[in-house]
């Protein structure tokens, strides 16, 4: 099949997507300011978060299921993070913004297993590398436009089809994107994890058609996921090192970080990783001190935000 053999009916989808997405996009832009709350930011002067919104709803409405039902039940549970903030509760060590987003995940997970089976699991985590890349203006906008164009080429190559749903992730997101590059809005959790299990899908879908041209078991569709998961993360180290580099430094007292130091921010960062850490080890810090574990970014793995030690 050619690929400008893409039907009426696709195009019209793609366009509407796109279209859809730059209203409900400038929409938000609006309102969200005259909400105020945790859906706008001083950040940048004051930054309307949660624009992220825009891109979910169309993504909900243009994605098929099943992939619908776990971007629909991501994007809620994500939502509902955005407006409630750093709540926390009075006895427990975690913000409810983060039981959502945990709540969020593992209903990916369970729901998308009697889907795809257990590269579900990759899914969900998916949501991880998005997030930290939606700390820097247009570097989460930017590895999905990446990543979705490779995977759109790499699913026509395997399947002969031109027309798949990694095209209805690049239009949503294009049509979300300029004020975003311009540091004029945040896609905030909703947006962010939505594009993040939005991604999870179509790597998904070009690991199962891998799998059906190559004659593979299901173990290889989970690899190539996995995979995938790495080298978006990789993009994202590379896309946010300068940045990353100066809040390892700075933040966190790691001297001269390690590309793999980034890249352990990238997979493990953020407020979920730290409150894992915190769960595993307690008040304890394991210092590293083998140059290839530095190398690979272990510092950064196995930093303790709950420890006075400090790997440097």
């Amino acid at each position: 099949m050619n690929f400008l053999e893409i039907n009426i009916t696709e195009i019209t989808t793609l366009i509407l997507a796109f279209i859809f997405s730059c209203i409900l996009t400038i929409f938000f832009y609006k309102l969200f300011p005259r909400l105020g709350g945790n859906l706008y930011t001083t950040i940048r002067g004051g930054t309307p978060r949660a624009i992220g919104l825009a891109p979910f709803i169309v993504l909900v409405i243009f994605y098929p299921p099943p992939g619908q039902y776990l971007i629909g039940i991501i994007g809620i549970f994500a939502f509902f993070d955005d407006l409630l903030g750093r709540k926390r509760f009075k006895k427990l060590p975690f913000e409810l913004g983060q039981l959502l987003r945990g709540i969020g995940m593992l209903l990916v997970m369970v729901v998308g297993y009697f889907i795809f089976g257990p590269v579900s699991i990759i899914i969900a985590l998916m949501i991880q590398p998005l997030n930290i890349s939606d700390m820097q203006p247009g570097t989460a906008s930017s590895t999905i436009i990446i990543m979705s164009s490779i995977i759109s080429i790499l699913l026509y190559l395997t399947t002969g089809n031109p027309y798949s749903l990694s095209l209805i992730l690049l239009a949503a997101c294009i049509g979300y994107a300029p004020l975003d590059y311009k540091g004029k809005i945040m896609m905030g959790e909703v947006g962010n994890h939505s594009f993040g299990v939005g991604l999870g899908i179509v790597y998904t879908l070009l690991g199962i058609s891998m799998a059906n041209l190559y004659n593979w078991g299901s173990e290889n569709v989970f690899l190539v996921v996995l995979t995938l998961l790495i080298i978006t993360s990789f993009l994202i180290a590379f896309l946010r090192r300068s940045n990353l580099k100066k809040f390892l430094e700075t933040n966190l007292n790691i001297t001269n970080p390690t590309y793999g130091d980034l890249i352990m921010d990238v997979l493990t960062g953020g407020g979920l990783g730290d409150l894992l850490r915190r769960f595993t080890l307690g008040k304890r810090e394991i210092v590293i001190k083998n140059r290839f574990l530095i190398f690979l970014g272990f510092r950064r793995l196995f930093f303790n935000p709950q420890s006075n030690i400090r790997n440097i």
